[in-house]
């Protein structure tokens, strides 16, 4: 048989889309934040089992991606493409979206250790930052860093090699359960936190995960951690 023509593709990926519960869920996905299947269904207005079903259609058609963390499975856009159709389609349809509303509590949402990384509003905006000075580059589903990077760390204090020398992952995304985007993991994740804490950066709460953004790191860093 000859292979599905581009017509073909198009019809069948605009059904995937054209389903109420199905676009609901694409448009709650479009602010760039992971979303777990039964806050999908609750967003689609269906049952859980239903959802599961949208999901795999969806899924099929490229149109999202999973990805596990700790217990829990997200799902999120399949890429920036997928974004650019549906921002498109939204423009003709002259519909506006909701905005993300996280439900965890303020102060660990700003900042805290995930195992020992750092998470939160600040995390993420760590992560975005390094990206964004083309420090850090996305190698397959890891992190490597940039010559510029590497020697910008370096020059923070950082020790790259000790990172490197750890038996684990050198740098990848973790998913943030708060802000539901990724910050930084593995062991250059948990090198960053350290060199934080040692520059005095962020303070350690002594009776949880919270961490907290000090006077310094406002004077000092406050693009690395979104306070600029």
């Amino acid at each position: 048989m000859d292979a599905p023509s581009a017509d073909t593709h198009l019809a069948r990926l605009a059904g995937a889309i054209a389903e109420p519960a199905r676009a609901r869920m694409l448009c709650c996905l479009l602010d760039g934040h992971a979303r777990t299947a039964t806050e999908l269904a609750a967003v689609g207005e269906v049952a859980a089992s239903t959802a599961s079903a949208h999901l795999a259609r969806l899924k099929e058609q490229r149109l999202v991606e999973s990805v596990a963390q700790g217990k829990h499975r997200y799902f999120r856009l399949a890429g920036n493409e997928v974004a650019a159709v549906l921002e498109g389609l939204l423009v003709v349809a002259g519909a506006p979206r909701g905005e993300f509303q996280p439900s965890t509590p303020s102060r660990l949402r700003a900042a805290r250790t995930c195992y020992d990384h750092m998470a939160g509003t600040a995390g993420v905006a760590l992560h975005d930052r390094l990206h964004a000075q083309g420090w850090l580059e996305t190698e397959g589903d890891a992190y490597e860093l940039t010559a510029e990077g590497a020697v910008a760390l370096e020059s923070l204090g950082l020790d790259i090699e000790s990172a490197r020398r750890s038996r684990r992952r050198f740098a990848c995304a973790c998913l943030d359960w708060s802000e539901r985007r990724p910050h930084l993991g593995g062991a250059l994740g948990a090198a960053c936190l350290q060199l934080s804490l040692r520059r005095g950066w962020v303070r350690q709460a002594l009776d949880g995960r919270a961490l907290t953004l000090t006077s310094k790191a406002q004077r000092e860093m406050p693009e690395l951690f979104g306070l600029a």
